[in-house]
């Protein structure tokens, strides 16, 4: 299982929407600018969490993105999940079903936690529900408190600054 690099700019990016007040969106260039990144690459990032509703676009000279709900109400799946789409990380190719003299009928379409003779796939599907359990438990709001308690009120002020026009 593999994230790719868009997942970690998406929450980083995300974390810098809360601090501002609803009617101060921020555009991707300062976004990019203040994290070092590509517009272009952050534009493309952005465009998925528009596309899943977690941020919502403000057009014009001052727009940019805000964030689309509460910051409580987003959590780190939703996040996973806008960027990456919602797609298995365990691919079972049933291969029981080929094995010599096999009575196995279910096709991998059919596979599910309730209804499969593989033990294999009923553990990884195990796991993933518990890992998608994990980071739906995680919110934009706990990762804000997170980020209180290991940077400085000076720092969080410096952040802040910068995006306020």
């Amino acid at each position: 299982m593999k994230y790719s690099i868009m997942v970690e700019y998406a929450l980083h990016s995300l974390t810098y929407l809360i601090d501002l007040p609803k009617e101060q969106p921020i555009g991707i260039k300062d976004l990019a600018e203040f994290q070092g990144l590509s517009e272009t690459y952050l534009s493309k990032v952005f465009g998925k969490l528009s596309k899943a509703g977690i941020v919502k676009s403000v057009p014009g000279v001052k727009g940019g993105y805000s964030l689309a709900s509460a910051p409580d109400t987003i959590s780190f799946l939703d996040v996973v999940n806008a960027v990456e789409g919602v797609q298995p990380i365990f691919q079972c190719q049933n291969i029981l079903r080929h094995a010599k003299e096999s009575k196995v009928e279910t096709r991998c379409a059919d596979c599910t936690v309730k209804k499969t003779p593989c033990i294999i796939n009923l553990t990884m599907l195990a796991a993933e529900q518990q890992m998608h359990a994990y980071l739906q438990g995680k919110t934009l709001a706990w990762l804000h408190s997170e980020l209180d308690v290991i940077l400085s009120p000076e720092r969080r002020a410096e952040i802040q600054q910068f995006f306020i026009k």
